[in-house]
């Protein structure tokens, strides 16, 4: 009796997630805080930095809309330095909030929306790569028999523009 060894295709795979390291992100606005605290032209304001962790939101609170986006361009420089990407957060309208401040809240992005996954799932299709993508969650997973195709299709991805920062995770 001979044992027949099975042939398997093996299959390489990455992972697209878009998320942020929340680590990263509190060390940029701790830093960010610092730096607020000592700047002359922030003594005597009302200016507050509210990372809401469950929530996924940012709130930065300030005496007027040009102190509000001094302290927003404080804290983009922060995270850049420490690797944030700025396209994790949606920024909503400035609002009035108490005693004459203005508040406003981002969302941080936190996995990939039902519609930016179809559209990379689309995009990568049509880009004729030998790969095949599919949705699972809030990630894309990409499958093909080549390393070589995956990495095409990484380069790929990073040179098309979602509006979203992506990842490429589980690289196997």
């Amino acid at each position: 009796m001979e044992k027949k060894e099975e042939i398997v295709a093996e299959q390489f795979s990455f992972d697209v997630v878009s998320e942020v390291n929340m680590q990263e992100l509190k060390n940029a606005l701790d830093q960010a805080t610092k730096e607020i605290k000592q700047r002359f032209d922030f003594k005597d304001t009302k200016t507050e930095i509210v990372l809401k962790e469950k929530e996924k939101e940012l709130v930065v609170v300030s005496d007027d809309d040009y102190k509000l986006n001094a302290v927003l361009d404080i804290i983009k420089g922060k995270c850049v330095k420490r690797g944030v990407s700025l396209k994790a957060f949606d920024y909503g309208a400035v609002e009035p909030a108490l005693s004459g401040t203005v508040r406003q809240t981002a969302k941080i992005q936190s996995g990939l929306a039902v519609e930016k996954a179809k559209e990379i799932t689309k995009a990568i299709k049509e880009s004729k790569l030998k790969v095949q993508a599919q949705i699972q969650g809030e990630q894309v997973r990409v499958l093909s028999k080549s390393k070589d195709d995956l990495q095409g299709a990484i380069a790929f991805l990073k040179g098309e523009d979602f509006g979203i920062d992506l990842q490429f995770t589980n690289y196997r």
